[in-house]
């Protein structure tokens, strides 16, 4: 469960908490990606993004890992601010969603993050850093400092990347910090026994906190990925699945989360 000692600060606020809490309507997305290196790989993913959202019609909508490049680790950094995201702001805007979104970023010194952006219609920003790099990701990326959670209509998400959700300690750091769901982009490679891994790992992390676990997964390809595992998901708090998408891209996953619960931190 949550550590008893008070939180820290969340990152931000997207969206005043209601007096009695709702329930947040969830999609998690696995779309088709498009192919990697070419001038129009970034807006092509930002349209079927945009698509995405406007379809599954919810508060929250989750992609995978780098999921606007797809797994390309020499594709060019994404400044928030780039014209081709507009579709993308554009639906959120219209939909009153916010999507969280992959891609490679670059900070002001230099240094470079596979990070997650959340976008709503007023535009996109980086809200958490990778912190578990692995392989070759550690050529180009500085890993994140520090769990991050993330506040929407009074539900606290703690962010995760792929590696993040792998490793029990990440989960750890985060849920002490009192969060309502552990909200994971992922890329697994292809096949039951990598679908079978995500469903664990989703399933410890929920089970030993007691929280809400929302998981974004590639299907198809995506990057240098020729095929992943799709399975996307949501996880109830004690560890029991309550909905899974299939192998296949382009599909979406729609749950309802109860609002904020009663905090003891």
């Amino acid at each position: 469960m949550p550590s008893s000692a008070p939180p820290s600060a969340p990152l931000a606020d997207i969206g005043t908490a209601p007096a009695t809490p709702s329930p947040v309507t969830v999609t998690v997305a696995q779309p088709v990606c498009a192919a990697p290196g070419r001038p129009d790989t970034l807006a092509v993913n930002a349209g079927r993004h945009a698509a995405a959202v406007r379809e599954a019609g919810t508060r929250l909508v989750v992609f995978p890992e780098l999921s606007l490049t797809g797994y390309d680790l020499t594709a060019p950094a994404v400044d928030p601010a780039d014209a081709r995201l507009a579709p993308l702001v554009e639906a959120c805007g219209a939909t009153g969603a916010l999507a969280l979104v992959g891609a490679p970023v670059v900070e002001a010194d230099g240094r470079e993050s596979i990070a997650t952006l959340a976008v709503t219609g007023g535009g996109a920003r980086v809200v958490y850093r990778k912190m578990r790099l692995h392989g070759p990701e550690l050529d180009r990326f500085s890993p994140g400092e520090r769990p991050v959670v993330l506040e929407l209509d009074g539900l606290r998400l703690g962010l995760a990347v792929c590696a993040d959700a792998a490793d029990p300690a990440h989960a750890e750091e985060t849920a002490a910090l009192g969060i309502d769901a552990y909200v994971a982009s992922t890329l697994y490679g292809p096949g039951p026994a990598q679908a079978e891994r995500l469903a664990g790992h989703l399933r410890e992390r929920t089970g030993a906190h007691g929280v809400w676990g929302v998981l974004s997964t590639s299907a198809g390809a995506s990057g240098e990925f020729a095929e992943t595992s799709g399975c996307s998901g949501v996880w109830a708090p004690d560890g029991t699945v309550v909905g899974q998408l299939g192998a296949e891209p382009g599909g979406l996953l729609r749950v309802e989360i109860p609002g904020a619960r009663e905090r003891l931190w």
